[in-house]
């Protein structure tokens, strides 16, 4: 009994106010038989079905749109899960909407954060539930981060809730020179990862580069141990991969291999590279090797010396995922500066502001303020509405969903914040989030404050979002 009233009570905190969503047709559909060697399309799709939301208008607040343009006094007006309209005070209001007053407030396109380990060190953080790193190889491009993923992980609805994060990437850990493949979630409750599995979103390849690898390895005597050691294995492991391409894309019967059937798709485009890189050199190297295995590197996470090589990302359309001003940790991170985000910015490259941390994520909104702030003291005069971009459309595009989500345009999803303030300040909350137009934060409704199920019955647990 009090098992079962737990399981409602999960159910109600999130979903209840507004009813669970009846089942729909899904995005995805499962992959179909093809014969014993041949690869499955999608073996495990996602079964995502948005919770169910009315229509609703907010009006009278700033409009900070994800793609640099800035609305005062603007409205926005949400419809069956999508974004229907958005424009000046004078934009039409249906009659027979919920209308919320947004004046002094701010609404901006749901946080994206690239670069999330939520689910996959999970908290509470024991070594029972670590399972972000496979770290028994160097080369583990056939392990999934979405079979790690634990959709009870109360950092989800603090991302929620604290940080208006409406959507992330999973990734493996940096062990691994290659880490294997990234998920991209809704930040909703579920009970399984297909439930919170982004429809039709690319998977990504997550590869590091630098002391992680070499130090792993090296401390295990065994290869790579070395800057050099880590190309090498690199190289060597795209040839193969090559191969088997070539062989696959010939329809040539081959043995299924999990690892070259994600390379493979990552060589055809289909699969998107993540690369852990904190150096200009190694960066560097590291879009060289992608030229001659030919892949692209869609955006390098960390990258605290991106603003070295701004005009090679630029010129190669690259992401850099940055932090505000954490930096300094190892020897890697060591010539990092708080100006690094607007100067790739500023240079006309892509800028993206991410967490790697259950508790960054929850303040992504403060870290581009610092980046934001510290650029404005080196005399470049970003504004607070193209600022954004670096939460929104731009790891959106990196990310590969740019068409479904990541701005404030009609027919998007309805993945929105109202903030109580400008979010650029450390006061600023978020008050409501919506995700595919669903109000599944309301910081004035107790009943709409997520819980997870693992956070239920115990003293202290929920209470501090």
């Amino acid at each position: 009994m009090k098992r079962r009233s737990l399981m409602l009570l999960s159910l109600a905190l999130l979903a209840g106010v507004s009813g669970q969503a009846v089942a729909k047709k899904e995005d995805d559909k499962p992959a179909q038989t093809q014969g014993s060697s041949a690869e499955p399309e999608n073996p495990y799709p996602s079964t995502y079905v948005p919770f169910p939301g009315r229509p609703t208008v907010i009006r009278g607040a700033t409009i900070f749109d994800g793609e640099g343009a800035r609305i005062d006094g603007g409205v926005v007006f949400l419809s069956d899960g999508k974004v229907t309209a958005v424009g000046g005070p004078d934009t039409p209001i249906p009659a027979d909407v919920v209308v919320i007053d947004g004046t002094g407030k701010y609404v901006t396109p749901g946080v994206i954060d690239i670069h999330s380990h939520l689910g996959d060190y999970p908290s509470p953080s024991v070594e029972a539930l670590s399972d972000g790193n496979e770290a028994t190889s160097p080369v583990t491009p056939h392990v999934w981060a979405e079979h790690s993923v634990w959709p009870q992980d109360p950092g989800f609805s603090r991302a929620l809730a604290n940080g208006g994060v409406t959507t992330l990437q999973i990734l493996p850990g940096s062990a691994n020179l290659f880490g294997g493949r990234s998920v991209t979630l809704k930040n909703v409750y579920a009970r399984t990862m297909q439930g919170m599995k982004f429809p039709g979103a690319p998977q990504g390849l997550k590869m590091a580069c630098g002391e992680n690898p070499k130090r792993v390895y090296g401390s295990k005597g065994r290869e790579p141990s070395t800057r050099m050691g880590n190309m090498a294995v690199n190289r060597q492991t795209w040839i193969k991969a090559r191969e088997y391409q070539k062989k696959r894309a010939a329809g040539k019967e081959q043995v299924r291999d999990l690892a070259m059937e994600t390379l493979a798709d990552t060589l055809e485009g289909k699969i998107l590279v993540h690369n852990h890189c904190y150096r200009a050199d190694e960066m560097a190297n590291v879009i060289d090797m992608s030229k001659e295995f030919g892949y692209k590197v869609a955006a390098f996470h960390h990258a605290v010396e991106s603003y070295k090589i701004a005009d090679l990302l630029r010129e190669n359309g690259i992401c850099s995922a940055m932090w505000g001003d954490w930096y300094g940790f190892k020897m890697e991170a060591y010539d990092g500066i708080k100006e690094n985000i607007p100067l790739v910015h500023q240079a006309g490259a892509c800028a993206i502001v991410h967490s790697d941390d259950e508790n960054g994520i929850q303040r992504l909104n403060q870290e581009a303020a610092k980046a934001l702030g510290a650029g404005r003291r080196m005399g470049m005069n970003i504004s607070d509405e193209v600022a954004w971009t670096w939460l929104a459309i731009n790891p959106a595009r990196a990310m590969g969903i740019a068409d479904r989500t990541g701005s404030l345009k009609p027919g998007k999803m309805g993945d929105v914040v109202l903030w109580n303030g400008n979010p650029f300040s450390t006061y600023t909350r978020p008050e409501k989030v919506w995700i595919d137009g669903a109000l599944l934060y309301d910081a004035m409704d107790p009943k709409r404050r997520p819980v997870s199920d693992f956070e239920l019955g115990q003293i202290g647990a929920g209470d501090v979002k």
